[in-house]
C-alpha cells in the first residue's frame, strides 16, 4: 500500500502565484490545498489539519501575521510564511510569533519546495536513529519518538523548528554553539536564510521553556560566540 501523500495548504491572494506553487508541490508527490485569503486559509487549516502551510503574509482581509497568530494558538502545524517585504525586521516578524521558516519574494518555486522538504523532514521520525531515547538536562525531557517536550513537569508545544534547535543543545550539554553550527545542525545544510533566525527560535524557546526573569536557566547565551545548554558562565 502506498503511504499517503504528506498535505500542504497555501494561502497566497495572488492566483497565478498560487497556481504556480501548487505544481510544484505536486510535482514533488505532495497533497495541495489553496486559499486565498486569511478567512479562508484559517478555516482550511482548521478542516483539513495539514501537515504543512505556506502562508503569504500580505493578504486580504486578515494578514498574515494575524493568520500566523492564529494558527499558533491551538497548533504547532508547521509554517512557512512568504514575504515581499524586504528589511530584517519585517523578515523575522513571522518567526517571532512561531513560523518556522521565511522565503522571500520574488523566489524560486523550486527554493520554495527545497524549504517545504526541509522543514517536513524535521517532523519526520524516519530521520531519526531508531535506539534514540528521550534526553534530559535537569527538569527538561525532550523525547524524539513522542516528538513532545516536558520542562518542570509540564508539557511545552514547539514548532518543529524549535523543536530541532533544542534537540541539538540537548544533545551536547555544555558546548558552546555558533549561529551557524546551529543554523547547519538543527535547519539543514541547505538552509540559505539569516542567521540571525536562530536569535528569534532561541528567544521563542526560552518564552515556552524557561521561568524567572531573566530566562536563562537552560539556554545560555555567550555574548558575541553563541548559546550552549548549561550553566551561566
Amino acid at each position: 500500500m502506498l503511504a499517503s501523500r504528506q498535505r500542504v495548504l497555501v494561502v497566497e491572494d495572488d492566483q497565478k502565484t498560487a497556481s504556480i506553487i501548487k505544481a510544484y508541490l505536486e510535482k514533488d508527490s505532495y497533497a495541495v490545498t489553496l486559499a486565498h485569503d486569511g478567512e479562508e486559509g484559517l478555516e482550511a487549516a482548521r478542516r483539513d489539519a495539514p501537515d504543512l502551510v505556506v502562508l503569504d503574509l500580505l493578504l486580504p482581509g486578515l494578514n498574515g501575521l494575524t493568520v500566523c497568530r492564529a494558527l499558533r494558538a491551538y497548533s504547532s502545524v508547521p509554517i512557512i510564511i512568504l514575504t515581499a517585504l524586504t528589511t530584517e525586521q519585517d523578515k523575522l516578524a513571522g518567526l517571532d510569533l512561531g513560523a518556522d521558516d521565511y522565503v522571500t519574494k520574488p523566489f524560486s518555486p523550486r527554493e520554495l519546495v527545497a524549504r517545504v522538504r526541509s522543514v517536513l523532514r524535521r517532523t519526520s521520525d524516519e530521520t531519526l536513529p531508531r535506539s534514540s531515547g528521550p534526553l534530559t538536562y535537569r527538569d527538561l525531557t525532550l523525547n524524539s519518538r513522542a516528538q513532545n517536550v516536558t520542562a518542570q513537569g509540564r508539557e511545552v508545544h514547539l514548532t518543529p523548528t524549535e523543536f530541532s534547535v533544542l534537540q541539538v543543545l540537548m544533545q551536547d550539554p555544555g558546548h558552546l554553539f555558533t549561529r551557524s553550527q546551529l543554523v547547519e545542525k538543527a535547519l539543514g545544510y541547505d538552509y540559505e536564510g539569516l542567521e540571525r533566525t536562530i536569535d528569534v527560535h532561541i528567544l521563542n524557546l526560552r518564552r515556552k521553556i524557561e521561568s524567572g526573569p531573566n530566562r536563562q536557566k537552560y539556554i545560555i547565551t555567550v555574548y558575541g560566540r553563541g548559546y550552549k545548554l548549561g550553566d551561566m558562565p
